[in-house]
């Protein structure tokens, strides 16, 4: 069962029509009418803070989620206990899909910062899509771009240097805010440094380590989470090269 505190539909103000994500969510490509029946189908609720939980493995799917502001990470466990991230999502970007293949969600999804959700009944979903082609599509195109987005996570993690693994994070939430609209060479970094470690297989003491090589040598600056992209040629470089 899901963890976000429901309001009342009718008393929140942010619809999928006047949404500045609406074209990077689900509405891409569709009619204003037809945005109109989806939005009549999401519900949100309250601001979700720091460490509030979306949803937990194990619980049974029952709907996508799409993060409107803030961030959310994904983490599973080893039988053994050990915690893996195995995401971080920013806005306008899906979440939940791992549920739909069992019908149980594979992951937990926790907001790392103060973030608002909208909660898309799954079933809901899929009797909307049988009437709007451009739903279907847009949909499946999401899930395409989840599987690339593993693909390139595997690819990520083979990666033996630090160095690599790091830069490509970097570029790879740069060219994510570029999407959304956002400046792409400085941005802040909405999770810790034991969460990125995690995510890309290194220990705190590497990233932070890796972190600032890279800001000595003039590719970044980083002041805390805030980070500013000083040479991106180079960043692109640091992500096939052994060192910089």
């Amino acid at each position: 069962m899901s963890l976000i505190p429901k309001t009342c539909h009718l008393h929140n103000q942010t619809h999928c029509g006047d949404c500045r994500l609406h074209a990077l969510c689900l509405p891409l490509s569709l009619q204003i009418e037809e945005v109109g029946k989806l939005d009549d189908i999401v519900q949100r609720g309250r601001p979700l803070q720091k460490g509030d939980v979306v949803y937990r493995a194990g619980e049974v799917f029952h709907a996508i989620f799409a993060v409107r502001s803030g961030a959310v990470k994904t983490l599973s466990h080893s039988a053994e206990g050990d915690e893996q991230v195995t995401g971080f999502y920013l806005p306008g970007e899906i979440i939940g899909l791992d549920g739909i293949a069992t019908g149980q969600h594979t992951n937990t999804a926790i907001a790392l910062e103060t973030s608002a959700i909208c909660e898309i009944p799954f079933n809901r979903l899929e009797e909307l899509s049988i009437q709007m082609p451009n739903l279907q599509r847009r949909f499946l195109q999401i899930m395409s771009r989840e599987l690339a987005s593993d693909q390139q996570l595997i690819t990520l993690l083979s990666k033996k240097a630090a160095e690599e693994r790091i830069a490509a994070f970097l570029v790879s939430i740069s060219r994510r805010n570029q999407g959304r609209g956002l400046v792409g060479n400085e941005f802040y970094l909405p999770m810790s440094r034991s969460d990125i470690g995690n995510f890309l297989g290194l220990t705190i003491e590497t990233v932070s380590r890796v972190f600032s090589r890279l800001h000595k040598a003039g590719i970044i600056q980083l002041d805390k989470k805030h980070v500013v992209i000083s040479d991106m040629a180079a960043l692109l470089d640091a992500t096939a090269a052994e060192k910089f």
